[in-house]
């Protein structure tokens, strides 16, 4: 028959453990627990609420609680100082043992709070495991690679995490190998990756906030995947990386500020909104990308992607494609908006009567030359690009947007709501770059 047993710092824990039966609750009062627990029952351990912080300090090493069954509810622990071998996988909250051959299941990580210089919550081999409401922190005096990740998950199916805060780890949420998930609401900050993805299929992510990263989110080598809802806020490298990513939606996703930092400056390392390499097949739509170096870049042989009803805001190069393939980056007459679009709208209909090309010759041959950006003002650059203007079967192929939009759709999941601009009165519309440009040759 299950039990209740209230445990303070004086107690023997683990003996507790050992002797625990299936079902058992035990619970700490306030205090230091020192050691390195496992637990091999079907247990809660949960730190007494209201009653002061209930500390586990590993004492700096190996995994400060480890799981060896199903269903352990872990709750309302402060968890400290466990090993930084990252080769031993050391962590605070460590499970990596299948139960009688199998998957363990029904594991609860709530409500904790976890600072040490390996892993934070390390799950392997589990289903149905519910992670949520914990603070993991890393170690700001590690190098990064020297630092575990805040949640890592390998080998799991159908679980949540959700609205966990990580920072100062490594990568914030490291997923591999894992099918089935949902990863949502959770802050990430001061980190390497945001959200870490590797050979992972059927996943959702939706709804995380990333900040101070290198990038947001680096999804690398799965597919089907679903990324909606997330923002990401001044990244260095990348908004979204995507490696070899197929058969995945992105959509409502806010990326803002993408900026390589001066001291960091090299020759090609740019900030990239959006960064797409060899992954083809997958949908991008209405999304914003705002004030990047480099507002998506497409590269090695991305293509077969659907592109629409995205806005492209305050980026110097809003688009950078290397490939000699077209791509017409629209559907069903509705295209992207661009901050940069020059075009009017004569009919009203919301959508430019000229065709958008992000992208000539010019900037395909500042791309394999960099040191041309020296001379992109000269006289005889402006000459070759009004040539490509007049006479088009010059052009390269490349992104062309036969509807832009003239001004930037509401970033609602309701996606009947994002292109309905329709005008009554018989004004003309520009967009806004057009105005703009109006407005200083007028002033000239």
């Amino acid at each position: 028959m299950a039990q209740e047993y209230q445990l303070s710092a004086i107690d023997n824990l683990q003996h507790t453990l050992d002797n625990s039966q299936d079902g058992d609750v035990i619970t700490l009062t306030a205090g230091k627990y020192l050691g390195n627990f496992i637990i091999n029952t079907q247990i809660a351990l949960v730190g007494e609420e209201g009653g002061g912080l209930v500390t586990i300090d590993a004492q700096g090493k190996g995994h400060a609680l480890r799981l060896k069954n199903s269903h352990i509810t872990i709750a309302n622990l402060n968890i400290i100082n466990w090993g930084d071998d990252l080769t031993e996988q050391n962590a605070g909250i460590y499970s990596h043992d299948k139960v009688n051959n199998k998957k363990a299941t029904g594991l609860i990580i709530k409500n904790n709070s976890l600072s040490g210089d390996g892993f934070g919550i390390w799950l392997n081999h589990v289903t149905k495991a519910t992670i949520f409401n914990n603070i993991v922190r890393g170690n700001i005096k590690l190098r990064s690679s020297d630092r575990g990740n805040g949640i890592q998950v390998a080998n799991v199916t159908h679980s949540h995490v959700f609205n966990n805060e990580t920072y100062e780890t490594r990568d914030g949420i490291y997923v591999i190998s894992s099918q089935d998930n949902v990863i949502e609401q959770n802050t990430m900050h001061h980190l390497r990756y945001g959200v870490h993805y590797m050979y992972s299929y059927d996943n959702t992510v939706k709804n995380n906030t990333a900040y101070n990263t290198r990038a947001g989110y680096a999804l690398m080598s799965s597919r089907r995947l679903t990324i909606t809802g997330n923002t990401t806020t001044d990244s260095e490298d990348y908004g979204f990386l995507l490696n070899f990513i197929t058969e995945s939606t992105f959509s409502h996703n806010h990326i803002k500020n993408v900026w390589t930092k001066p001291e960091n400056k090299v020759l090609g390392r740019d900030g990239k909104g959006l960064f797409v390499y060899n992954s083809g097949y997958n949908t991008v739509k209405h999304n914003i990308i705002d004030t990047a170096e480099i507002g998506i870049h497409l590269t090695a042989g991305s293509e077969n992607i659907k592109i629409f009803g995205n806005s492209f805001i305050n980026n110097p190069t809003q688009v950078k494609y290397v490939s000699n393939k077209k791509q017409e980056w629209s559907k069903e007459g509705k295209g992207n908006y661009w901050s940069n679009y020059l075009g009017w709208d004569m009919d009203n209909d919301g959508v430019g009567d000229t065709i958008f090309e992000p992208n000539d010759g010019i900037d395909k041959l500042v791309w394999q030359y960099p040191e041309m950006k020296m001379i992109m003002d000269s006289p005889a650059i402006l000459i070759l690009r009004w040539v490509q203007r007049q006479f088009p079967v010059l052009k390269p192929p490349g992104v062309k947007d036969s509807f832009p939009l003239m001004s930037a759709p509401s970033l609602s999941s309701n996606e009947q709501a994002v292109t309905s601009l329709v005008v009554s009165t018989p004004t003309v519309t520009k967009s806004h770059a057009a105005q703009t440009a109006t407005s200083a040759s007028l002033k000239e």
